[in-house]
């Protein structure tokens, strides 16, 4: 048996004010465990995407969290889960003025090839995106792989 505090867990620079991946900690294998905390206007993605391999599943535990999905956008709240088989496209956003606390279950542990989208102001569209860290090594950010334009930047 492993056991992890949330609070001890170290946190992950992305788009959600608090993100912990609990994995790693927990020393699982065979799927993926990570904790958000969202402030109003965080999502929990770097942008609209699907992962080749993996299914995820996202349990809200509290707040209400807005996912964008090919269908139109689903409101999630507190107390309900959602799943996405692999493939499906999804982004999950807090678009309320309430913290959002979620737990998002993946598996298998390596979710294969992602595909994410996200708007570009050079490009007037959404487009194909990729991440890289900064040299400093302080942020991650999200580049348009038509025009290289930044098109985000997460600490």
């Amino acid at each position: 048996m492993e056991k992890v505090t949330i609070a001890d867990a170290k946190r992950r620079m992305g788009p959600a004010d608090v993100k912990r991946p609990l994995t790693d900690a927990l020393g699982a294998t065979d799927f993926a465990l990570n904790y958000y905390e969202l402030a109003p206007g965080d999502s929990l993605g770097f942008g609209y995407h699907r992962h080749s391999d993996q299914e995820e599943v996202f349990y809200v535990q509290s707040g209400v969290v807005t996912f964008e999905t090919e269908s139109g956008d689903v409101p999630v709240e507190s107390g309900d889960v959602v799943r996405f088989a692999p493939g499906e496209w999804q982004l999950g956003s807090n678009e309320s003025d309430e913290r959002a606390v979620v737990l998002a279950m993946g598996a298998p542990k390596e979710a294969g090839e992602l595909t994410m989208v996200r708007h570009c102001e050079d490009c007037g569209e959404r487009t194909e995106q990729t991440l890289s860290l900064t040299d400093e090594r302080d942020a991650v950010v999200s580049s348009c792989v038509d025009c290289s334009a930044e098109t985000g930047r997460f600490t």
